[in-house]
């Protein structure tokens, strides 16, 4: 009896690698921001300009901890895109990085209840798509479960267990609109999306490739005799 092959289950974002053209420029900015530790850089002279389709998006615990990620950002050298302020979700702002990747920093909280601190609650992978409804069936078929859906506007996916970071959709000007840029953009998305499962590309060029399994790091308990 003949038996169909399936598609790899895509459990969750594996790593997220920024192509720059500056690797040890792009490190340094990284650490200064504080991020480094969610993700990867590659070298890459890809042509690209304007809007690159995605953000990458950080939550945190209050205003007073987004104003400390924001100034972090730009006296590493980040343009701001908008400035942090208060809107009817809660208070965010929007910054650059020298490399041209785009960056959130956000919190539901109108009001600090504690100290600023250089703690990150959540990292969020926003995808600028040209059909959010398609996409999401997409990726729905490689696997992912939609955690949060809005008709044609927003897709939100539950991350799996090995997610450090959660995977969204958002309609592609709509996103540009809500970081205070231009919609229009061409090239290099400059974003490789460590899969773990199978390489693919997605319906709006977004590559995705086998990321190596983690390594537990060595033991340094001596063996017992």
């Amino acid at each position: 009896m003949a038996t169909t092959a399936s598609i790899p289950s895509l459990v969750s974002v594996a790593s997220v690698t920024l192509e720059v053209a500056d690797v040890e420029a792009a490190r340094r900015f990284y650490t200064a921001f504080g991020v480094d530790t969610h993700i990867r850089l590659r070298a890459s002279e890809a042509p690209s300009t304007g809007f690159r389709g995605f953000t990458m998006a950080l939550t945190v615990s209050g205003p007073a901890t987004v104003d400390g990620f924001v100034a972090a950002a730009v006296e590493a050298g980040a343009a701001v895109l908008k400035p942090a302020a208060k809107s009817l979700w809660g208070y965010g702002g929007v910054v650059q990085a020298p490399d041209g990747t785009i960056w959130k920093i956000a919190t539901s909280a109108k009001k600090d209840t504690g100290p600023a601190t250089r703690e990150i609650d959540e990292v969020v992978l926003l995808l600028g798509v040209e059909d959010v409804k398609a996409t999401k069936q997409f990726y729905v078929g490689r696997g992912l479960t939609v955690a949060k859906s809005f008709g044609g506007k927003y897709a939100e996916f539950a991350p799996g267990q090995a997610g450090l970071v959660k995977l969204a959709l958002y309609k592609r000007r709509g996103l540009a609109k809500d970081l205070g840029v231009p919609a229009d953009g061409t090239g290099s998305h400059r974003l490789v999306l460590g899969s773990t499962a199978d390489a693919f590309t997605d319906p709006d060029g977004f590559a995705w490739e086998a990321a190596a399994p983690l390594t537990p790091a060595p033991s340094t308990t001596p063996a017992q005799s």
